[in-house]
């Protein structure tokens, strides 16, 4: 059976990336004003940075159908008889619920995985399907390795600031203002049991108190040689090494890393976020 696999650029990473290890990417769309970009593709991280700088409301949508049918066309011209796919998760956007329905119209037989958040997880999964599947690992073998990374992975994000929150319509202008007053910093979560919703984890007082929230919330789950730990931001590296050399001392036999904050998040959460994800590697 030939198969195809398929991720989206909720991983950070462009087509390009991509296509040279074999895996096909499809860019998410984000929308300012009247203009509609491809993630990744027409739309790079420095100029979403500065379109959020510049105070501009910025809205996230999943690939186009059009895009994605055409995609899977070519596939099943090309001989695939099964996708294996993850995207960005469903709490998130409707990619898999659309992948699945222009799949069956096509009669290309899917497997969509959903991994309850995106960015690092998701990459590390579609790259690490497509070696195990080479490697002839069976499909149960797989799945289990699957099941157990999602379950370890938890998401939680710091933003610095609301205005991204405000922008995008997600906090009220009132309750935005109230936070700034009384200096309130959210710290959020996602994983498998918010189903692949942002949820609220906790309240804090101080940007610098929420980031060491976020390390004592990390330090519960026991952070070993066996997990990866990424610290993302949103052009903020200063803070991001910060946190990085906290975590070497807290936790100095996991595996730590900084990156940048996909665009799809973080034209969400804002300039200054800092997102740390983790999750149990194979």
């Amino acid at each position: 059976m030939k198969v195809a696999f398929v991720t989206d650029s909720g991983t950070g990473k462009s087509i390009h990336e991509y296509a040279e290890q074999g895996i096909v990417s499809l860019p998410l769309q984000i929308s300012v004003d009247d203009t509609t970009y491809q993630d990744m593709e027409t739309l790079n991280r420095n100029d979403c940075i500065r379109l959020m700088k510049e105070g501009k409301a910025l809205t996230t949508s999943q690939p186009s159908a059009g895009i994605i049918e055409e995609c899977f066309e070519s596939l099943k011209a090309q001989g695939v008889e099964l996708i294996i796919a993850v995207p960005i998760c469903n709490g998130l956007s409707g990619t898999i619920s659309t992948m699945t329905a222009i799949a069956n119209s096509l009669d290309i037989k899917i497997i969509c995985i959903d991994t309850y958040v995106t960015a690092v997880v998701q990459d590390y999964l579609i790259t690490h399907i497509k070696k195990w599947y080479e490697e002839g690992k069976s499909h149960l073998e797989i799945q289990i390795l699957v099941e157990n990374i999602i379950n370890s992975t938890n998401t939680l994000l710091v933003p610095e600031t609301l205005d991204q929150f405000i922008r995008g319509g997600r906090m009220t202008p009132l309750a935005a203002k109230l936070g700034k007053l009384l200096k309130i910093i959210p710290v959020l979560q996602i994983n498998k049991k918010t189903a692949g919703k942002v949820d609220t984890l906790t309240k804090v007082r101080t940007f610098r108190k929420a980031l060491s929230t976020a390390v004592d919330e990390i330090a519960k789950d026991n952070p070993d040689e066996n997990t990866l730990i990424t610290i993302a931001h949103v052009a903020n590296v200063s803070e991001a090494m910060n946190l990085y050399h906290t975590m070497t001392e807290r936790f100095p036999t996991a595996k730590i890393q900084v990156i940048e904050l996909p665009n799809a998040i973080a034209v969400h959460t804002g300039i200054g976020c800092i997102a740390i994800q983790y999750f149990k590697i194979c």
